[in-house]
């Protein structure tokens, strides 16, 4: 609250009554604020909510006297903080209850982009429950991994092989994603986004607890396979790759997050691939460690807000991702269809484990990988800009809003 200051009584010589006249004292006295600045503020008591709105929107940064009076009120109620020009303020006490009260977007995400992370989040978890069930529950489901398990090896083209070959080596695939979180905790850190380290710290928890899904998981055995009788779903590797994908995704700022999420997608389709390729996982393994990180992350992202968001005066729409979200989103969902056609033209060969249907598997299996990790990634690209940078309410495109003027300038 701003200190209002009486109006200074008249000198004796002047002639002048000293008390107030019954005008005065009938509509509230005149309080001045910073009569020594441009924008210096005369506000009656009565319309104390204006100026003390002005207030917080204004913080240490403002006016003079705005300042002056923050800082007695800050001195009276105990506050002894103090930002880098000297005033006594709490920055994270302006944006949660200064600018709160003018734009709710300071603080929090719009309602609807919430629900939408919630909703693709859900929709992620079912998918990833249907793949697990298809693979393992049905007899052709059992072939068709089985027909990737054992041929994905001889299939790699060699120019590609290499890669997959690389992350093979179980330490190399742990190492990497470890320091791919480190970075992205310290990117967090260095940016001071404190309840977004803490969002990091929720997405890790959960990512432990989703990788112990495999000793809960039953796997009835259907078909005598090449693969191991027990159940392997989902890939713990994957589920690694992935996790530090989105964590540096959702780290970085708005700048880095389209490259952030196309190398966190390339990355998690080799580490899947190769799990694959070492005969370490089965395909619906794969497919459902990502969707699943997904859906983690998703379910995370719906409880952004404060230091978790862009700061209110670096939100900006970008390019870079409207363009890479849109790419990947639309790819991911045409892979999908085109992988998911492709099965159902061998669905009547795989209960037999006709030979025919094996490169097709292959190539399903090879496009349905990349597919969902084009439209996780990208999805959560869309959405960490939709929550962190609340912008028009399309989310992606528009400008931040304006704060609102004081009166003298709505005057000019």
């Amino acid at each position: 609250m701003p200190v209002f200051t009486p109006l200074p009584e008249p000198p004796a010589s002047a002639g002048l009554p000293t008390s107030a006249s019954p005008a005065a004292s009938s509509h509230g006295a005149f309080a001045t604020l910073g009569d020594d600045s441009p924008h210096s503020l005369k506000v009656q008591s009565g319309q104390s909510n204006q100026v003390d709105d002005l207030t917080g929107l204004i913080g240490p940064q403002g006016p003079q006297g705005l300042q002056s009076g923050r800082s007695a009120h800050d001195s009276q109620s105990g506050s002894a903080s103090q930002d880098g020009l000297g005033h006594d303020s709490d920055p994270d006490l302006d944006l949660d209850h200064g600018l709160a009260r003018l734009d709710p977007l300071t603080v929090r995400p719009r309602m609807s982009s919430r629900i939408l992370c919630v909703a693709f989040a859900l929709i992620f978890a079912a998918f990833a429950a249907g793949v697990w069930w298809l693979g393992v529950h049905m007899m052709s489901g059992q072939n068709y991994d089985d027909a990737v398990y054992t041929g994905l090896r001889g299939s790699i083209a060699g120019w590609f092989s290499p890669l997959t070959t690389m992350f093979t080596n179980s330490s190399l695939v742990i190492g990497l994603s470890v320091a791919i979180i480190v970075v992205a905790v310290a990117v967090a850190a260095l940016r001071r986004r404190w309840w977004l380290l803490g969002q990091m710290a929720v997405v890790g928890l959960l990512f432990w607890a989703v990788h112990y899904l495999k000793d809960v998981l039953p796997r009835p055995f259907i078909v005598n396979t090449a693969s191991s009788k027990l159940n392997s779903a989902p890939s713990g590797h994957t589920l690694l790759a992935a996790a530090a994908g989105v964590l540096l995704l959702i780290a970085v700022g708005r700048a880095w997050r389209a490259l952030a999420a196309l190398l966190a997608s390339v990355y998690a389709v080799l580490v899947g691939l190769s799990v694959i390729v070492g005969q370490w996982h089965r395909p619906t393994d794969v497919i459902m460690a990502i969707l699943l990180i997904g859906a983690v992350t998703l379910l995370v992202l719906a409880f952004t807000r404060a230091s978790g968001m862009d700061a209110p005066g670096k939100r900006a729409s970008s390019p870079s991702i409207q363009i890479v979200a849109s790419v990947m989103i639309t790819a991911g969902v045409l892979g999908c269809l085109y992988a998911g056609y492709i099965i159902w033209q061998l669905a009547p060969g795989l209960p037999l484990s006709e030979q025919w249907t094996h490169s097709g598997a292959i190539a399903s299996a090879i496009v349905l990988i990349a597919a969902a990790s084009a439209l996780v990634f990208g999805l959560v690209l869309a959405m960490r800009q939709l929550t962190a940078s609340p912008l028009s309410k399309l989310g992606l495109v528009g400008a931040p809003p304006e704060p609102p003027t004081a009166p003298q300038q709505k005057a000019k």
